[in-house]
Parts: structure tokens; sequence; C-alpha cells
């Protein structure tokens, strides 16, 4: 998550602090999300405009792709006798949003789980920013879960600390920080995903919804570049989901953190991805661009649209 045109601080008590701040405050701008998404569009086409006139003109080789933040190639796994993923590959760049998509079983969860290193592949890469994680030891992967966190389902909040404890647990892990800054950035993560009035509360006394936008909080205080969520909408309400909708775009925007959403909500898919993956039956029957899926004509793609129940309207032209 860190902006490569800031300056670092010389001393670690002044690294953390000031830069999570410019974070929350960068989040807390009055601009809503149809401003910041018609900017971003507005500056995608003007880039498409100046690429296209460039390959028209050509007059010095242009630049080489950025290799991809998140790269899975061919990644097997089985449990037993049942094949769970069979040569999956896709890949996600810096400060853009992957939604995986497929029916309950199909291996949606467990690719997250790959990427962090909590279950080995049987065969095929995973690199994160480069780098294969499955050469790494337990330390080299706690190291990418530094940049690379999970929000999941059921929150994963520690039981017996409150919601500040909670959020506080990355920041004082991380050090470098006085009691009064630490305090001061969980009282404006918690205002960030509003649910202040939780700060001294206990995990068991929230609802689903509010485990997931405390998750999001404790998240975003270890300061990641990527961030993964497993079913972030799944029981919750509608007003809760499109909270949650709101505030996984506006990371993107305004601080380019790259996210990984499973789900199984075409509304909720539409509204934020930049590609999409559809697993079934532990194969990849689709990946590219939101645009290309809703075209896809793949009987097995189709037939998850009629099933969600729910016309997918065209994609709008860019």
């Amino acid at each position: 998550m860190r902006d490569a045109t800031r300056p670092e601080s010389e001393t670690p008590g002044e690294s953390t602090q000031p830069s999570l701040l410019e974070d929350l405050n960068e989040l807390e701008s009055p601009a809503t999300i149809l401003e910041l998404e018609s900017a971003s569009a507005s500056a995608s086409a003007q880039i498409s405009q100046v690429v296209a006139e460039a390959q028209a003109n050509p007059k010095v080789a242009p630049s080489p792709p950025a290799p991809p933040f998140i790269d899975f190639e061919k990644v097997s796994i089985g449990f037993g006798e049942r094949k769970i993923l069979d040569e999956v590959s896709f890949h996600v760049g810096r400060g853009q949003t992957l939604c995986i998509l497929g029916r309950s079983g199909v291996g949606k969860s467990v690719s997250l789980r790959i990427l962090l290193g909590f279950l080995k592949p049987d065969s095929g890469c995973v690199r994160v920013d480069g780098q294969d994680i499955g050469s790494l030891d337990e330390r080299g992967l706690q190291e990418v879960r530094k940049h690379v966190t999970m929000v999941f389902q059921n929150g994963a909040l520690f039981d017996s600390l409150t919601v500040g404890e909670n959020i506080a647990f990355p920041l004082r892990e991380k050090g470098g920080l006085q009691e009064d800054q630490i305090q001061q950035l969980v009282a404006r993560l918690l205002e960030l995903v509003g649910a202040s009035e939780t700060v001294n509360l206990l995990p068991s006394s929230l609802s689903t919804g509010q485990k997931r936008c405390i998750a999001i909080a404790r998240a975003l205080a270890a300061q990641p570049e990527a961030i993964l969520y497993d079913e972030p909408t799944t029981m919750v309400d509608p007003i809760m989901g499109r909270s949650i909708g709101d505030l996984i775009q506006r990371l993107k925007l305004q601080l380019g953190i790259t996210s990984i959403v499973v789900t199984h909500d075409m509304r909720f898919a539409i509204r934020l991805a930049d590609l999409v993956l559809f697993l079934e039956s532990g194969t990849a029957r689709f990946f590219g661009t939101i645009h290309e899926f809703l075209e896809c004509t793949d009987p097995h793609v189709q037939q998850f649209f009629t099933l969600d129940a729910y016309v997918v309207p065209q994609p709008a032209a860019v």
C-alpha cells in the first residue's frame, strides 16, 4: 500500500503513523464512488488514446507491460480422490479487482488459501510480486502476508479481545507507534467502516456484517498492498453489502489496493470487477474482463446466469 512517490521517514517511529493517516484522509475525501469511477474511466480513456496514437506513429519501442502482482499458473490441488483445482490460471495487476465466481465447492476459497500459503498446490506456480511462494519457508510466507491479507467469512477476529484491541493488534505487531497514535488510528479505521460504536465490544456481540467491517478495518491497519475477500456479502443485509462494496471500490480507486473477491453475487461482481475468473468442476471455464464475461456464451456460464435468477445487463459502452 506504500505510495512510491511518498518519502519514507528516517526514524521507525515516524513511518507507519503518517503514512496510514494519509491513506485514511484520502479515503475520507468528499468524492463519491460515482465521481471516482468517472474520473478513473476518463483517465483510462485518455491513456488508451495516447497508446493508440503512439502505436499509430511509432517512434520508440514501447515499454514492456508490467508483470502481474498476483499470478496463478496451472495450479492444481486435490483432497484424496477429489480434484479441487485442475490447472487453473489467472493473473491480477496492481490496483485491479478480480472476482472469482462459481457455485459452492468449486475451489473459490481454496484459491485464496493457496495464495496465502495456507495450502500447498500439488502442481503449478503461484507468484506474488514476482516471487514464487512455493519456494518460501514459513518466515517467507509471513513476509508475504504482510503485503497480502485476507478478510475471512467469519471475520477471524480474536474472541477474547475487544474490537479496538483486534484492530490495534497489527499496529502493535508492526511496532514504532506510541499508544496514543495506535488509539487514534483505531478510531479513524472504525470511523471509516462505520463501526465507531463497537470499539469496546467483544466480537461475540457483533452481527455478521459488523464482523466483516471490523475485519476490513483490521486488514487496513496492516497497510497491505492486496486484500482477499472470502464471500464478503454472504449473510449480510443489502445495505451492509452495498457499504462493503463501496469501501472495496474506494480502496481500489483512491489507494490502488489490489483485491480478489470470492463471491456468488453477480450484482456485486458487476459493480466491482475488472477481471472475472469463473470456476466449474475445478477448471477455469472463463478468465477475462467483466465485459467479456457478460457476453460469454459458454453453456456453464450461461447456466450460472440463469440459476442466479438475474437478468444480466449488457456492458455499457466505454
